[in-house]
């Protein structure tokens, strides 16, 4: 199947296992996630922070539970209506376009990401996502 027969769906069908929610170096929040996840969890901005979030570098992150989950998994994630950018993007995450072999160390933890096609047809298709998301004025960034 050529690269631009192939979709999102084609390379990537979620199986709701939680893997995701786990360790690869934590969850990038924007302001935007910040306000609608606060205001999700009735919390007020400032105590949202104080509370749930740490820093890498000058970037805000989601805080991680000592097994390395999310603070917001339990067993499905509990803030999922809006869950962050970072969260709906995945796996199609700019970091694939820097270098597929991103893509390949993700999956081996994703069962729902597929590693049977070509990684030019990996890099078009997160390329094609990532365009349509930035065209989007819904993208949540």
């Amino acid at each position: 199947m050529a690269a631009m027969a192939f979709d999102a769906d084609d390379l990537f069908q979620c199986q709701r296992c939680g893997r995701c929610c786990q360790g690869f170096g934590g969850t990038y929040v924007t302001d935007a996630d910040i306000d609608a996840i606060a205001a999700y969890i009735d919390c007020a901005v400032p105590a949202f922070r104080a509370r749930y979030l740490c820093r890498s570098g000058s970037r805000p992150l989601l805080a991680q539970r000592s097994d390395g989950y999310c603070i917001f998994w339990d067993e499905v994630c509990t803030i999922h209506p809006v869950k962050p950018l970072m969260c709906r993007r995945w796996p199609f995450i700019p970091a694939v376009l820097k270098d597929v072999a991103n893509w390949h160390a993700m999956a081996t933890t994703c069962p729902g990401m597929r590693t049977d096609v070509a990684d030019e047809t990996i890099r078009a298709v997160v390329a094609r996502v990532l365009a349509r998301e930035s065209a989007s004025p819904n993208d949540g960034a």
